[in-house]
């Protein structure tokens, strides 16, 4: 070690044992993402080998934690006195042991970690967004939460809010929706505390208990729990690749009048079939000649890159049109936005505020933030191309599921999760969990997002396929 290695470094622990972080050389402020660099005084080696080792130790015992920003790499050689190609070679073999990542212009950031490489299973059955490729959610959510707290008072953001989010929030939601739904009058938007919470207040709104209403034939788990607990009927209209079979709808329709439909047009949960934009027309078309509202849960309906048009934009009058953030940005937002008829969105808010009595104010204040200054659509467009990735490689493994190139699962069909699956590191998720009353048929759902990386996705999908290939 060199005189200078070792003055910047016995400076440095001074400044630790004092309570004191390393000043960041460019702006003057504490820099406590440092403080890991102490480590490297009691290990040995090559200096690019010690700096690689410190920042593992200090991941492994929890001092740094996912999303922590650590110095810039001349920062690190300013602070221990070596030179910055040392340094650089540090961080690549820390890159390559999964540390750390780097975002072009903000910096390198401690990478989240989880045990799916070690032990557990392969999780195939929780439908989550990935990761946006290069983006560091942590970070941006730090930005956003410290923009908004450092403009407004704390005890006004943490009062009670409006029940259908303030002008802001709903002006926001209009925007975000817009590709799918055109320009839309904010009045007519609301903000809720996530989709199933706004789904519950839907069927509260618009349903008494013993309505029947239709829904598909394998439907959203939390469509049919929330019926239930509403004492409704579920009658399940059967699908093709395109969703909903519109001369059986229409029977359905004549046959019991139900209340309501509710359909998922994009990527449905489970099969992924998507509407083409003829079947949309077509769908609108028998509801309104049959007068029945549709209830459109479109969680998935950003993520296509050329997303085609809502329910609700071709019949306003007639859809409440339902979109959540949690499979388009992040589920921890909690964040979703429904868009009323014209002249209904005060009624639906009433039945939501009896059930959740206001969105989330951070939450909310962070999704209107993100969608403002451009930061939703580069997480949406990073979450996008994530998931293609790991579709194409679905797609490679696994020929004969079905799904969309932007979908966030696909659908196996005919496949039955059992306990073989278990045996072979799987957590899956099968058509038992999605049917309606009355309705039979075998498939599998395998989401493509929950794991965190795409090796450990390719090692389930490959089991998978021996399972049932």
């Amino acid at each position: 070690m060199t005189p200078s290695y070792n003055r910047r470094i016995d400076t440095y622990i001074c400044d630790i044992m004092y309570g004191y972080a390393a000043m960041d050389a460019t702006t003057g402020s504490p820099n406590p993402g440092a403080a890991w660099l102490r480590r490297i005084e009691v290990l040995d080696g090559p200096a690019y080998r010690r700096i690689a080792q410190a920042l593992e130790n200090a991941v492994a015992e929890g001092e740094l934690q996912p999303g922590d920003q650590i110095p810039a790499q001349r920062e690190v050689a300013r602070l221990v006195g070596i030179d910055f190609t040392t340094v650089t070679r540090a961080y690549a073999l820390a890159r390559e042991r999964g540390l750390i990542e780097g975002t072009t212009g903000r910096g390198t950031f401690i990478r989240s970690r989880t045990e799916e490489g070690e032990a557990g299973l392969v999780d195939l059955s929780m439908n989550l967004p990935p990761p946006p490729a290069g983006l560091n959610l942590a970070a941006l959510l730090r930005e956003a939460t410290g923009a908004i707290l450092a403009r407004t008072d704390p005890a006004t953001l943490m009062a009670y809010h409006p029940g259908a989010g303030s002008l802001a929030q709903r002006t926001a939601g209009a925007a975000w929706l817009a590709p799918v739904l055109g320009q839309v009058d904010p009045a007519r938007a609301v903000v809720a505390s996530g989709a199933q919470t706004a789904l519950s207040a839907l069927l509260d709104h618009l349903t008494a208990p013993g309505d029947m209403i239709v829904a598909e034939a394998f439907a959203y788990p939390g469509l049919l729990a929330t019926a239930a607990r509403r004492g409704l009927t579920v009658i399940g209209c059967p699908l093709d690749e395109q969703g909903l079979e519109p001369e059986t709808l229409a029977r359905l329709l004549a046959e019991h009048r139900p209340r309501l439909i509710c359909c998922t047009p994009t990527f449905q949960n489970p099969t992924a079939a998507t509407m083409s934009l003829a079947r949309r027309e077509a769908v609108v078309a028998i509801a309104r000649a049959a007068g029945v509202t549709i209830i459109e849960d479109d969680a998935y309906g950003l993520l296509p890159a050329a997303p085609l048009p809502a329910l609700a934009s071709l019949w306003p009058e007639g859809v409440f049109h339902v979109a959540t953030t949690a499979k388009t940005l992040s589920p921890g937002l909690r964040v979703a936005y429904v868009v009323a008829p014209p002249g209904r969105a005060e009624g639906f808010t009433s039945a939501l505020h009896a059930i959740a009595q206001m969105p989330p104010p951070l939450m909310a204040a962070v999704a209107t933030n993100w969608i403002r200054e451009d930061v939703a659509s580069r997480v949406l467009a990073g979450v996008r191309e994530e998931a293609m990735a790991r579709r194409a490689l679905a797609a490679e493994l696994l020929p004969g599921a079905v799904g969309g190139a932007e979908s966030l699962h696909v659908w196996l069909p005919d496949a039955r999760a059992d306990w073989a699956a278990k045996t072979h590191g799987l957590a899956l998720v099968g058509a038992e969990t999605f049917r309606a009353a009355g309705v039979t048929g075998e498939g599998l759902r395998i989401s493509l997002g929950a794991a965190g990386k795409r090796p450990t996705l390719a090692r389930g999908l490959r089991a998978l396929a021996n399972l049932y290939g």
